[in-house]
């Protein structure tokens, strides 16, 4: 009987996910998309550009991001793989098809200029260091190692950060270090957000948010 139930067990898990690859396998539609992203618009905007308020909240820019990446984070906030006490009534408001439509609708968008990050000439070199080539001394890899060349995303796994609001980057960063986020592959983010001083994690977000991804097209 135990082995019954530890075979049904399984079967169950792999049942669940099936069905999560499945959601997140849907073709999405960005005319649907539009309609399904009338709650979004509060704090990313219409434009999906997001917000940034100086020593406040910051929403990031979802325009031109992934359309597989903005899927998987709505699953995970859905899911609770990723916590956010104010996306969590907004997520769970989207079936799988209009994630799946949501995530298309913003991923067509262009990429707009990002805000924040006023930092001086100094501290905006080791952000460039940091998004570079790292820090092998301190065993911080660079940002572009996983982020892609000019750090615009590399498919539904590693986000574009170039363009991204500075006080979302630092955020971010912030949560990874304390272990209050853990959604991304074996929690890379984790490792690398630990080795970062508080200052090498405001100058990396200055500087990415001061990245033009439109004018290097």
């Amino acid at each position: 009987m135990t082995s019954k139930r530890i075979t049904g067990g399984l079967g169950l898990l792999l049942g669940v996910g099936l069905a999560a690859g499945q959601a997140m396998a849907l073709e999405g539609d960005a005319e649907r998309g539009q309609a399904a992203a009338g709650t979004c618009v509060a704090c990313h905007q219409a434009d999906g550009s997001g917000m940034n308020v100086p020593g406040g909240e910051s929403w990031p820019r979802l325009a031109g991001l992934d359309a597989d990446y903005i899927a998987k984070q709505l699953h995970d906030f859905k899911e609770g793989r990723r916590q956010s006490a104010s996306m969590l009534p907004f997520a769970n408001m989207l079936d799988d098809q209009q994630i799946a439509d949501v995530a298309a609708y913003y991923s067509e968008m262009p990429v707009t200029a990002a805000q924040g990050g006023d930092v001086d000439d100094e501290l905006l070199a080791r952000g460039e260091q940091l998004a570079l080539r790292g820090d092998w001394d301190q065993y911080i890899v660079s940002c572009k190692s996983c982020h892609g060349p000019r750090n615009e995303g590399a498919g539904s796994t590693f986000p574009g950060i170039s363009s991204q609001h500075a006080g979302y980057i630092e955020k971010q960063l912030r949560a990874w270090q304390a272990d209050e986020r853990s959604n991304d592959p074996q929690n890379l983010m984790g490792a690398v957000a630990k080795r970062m001083s508080d200052e090498d994690i405001t100058a990396v977000a200055a500087w990415l948010a001061g990245q033009s991804v439109a004018s290097e097209e």
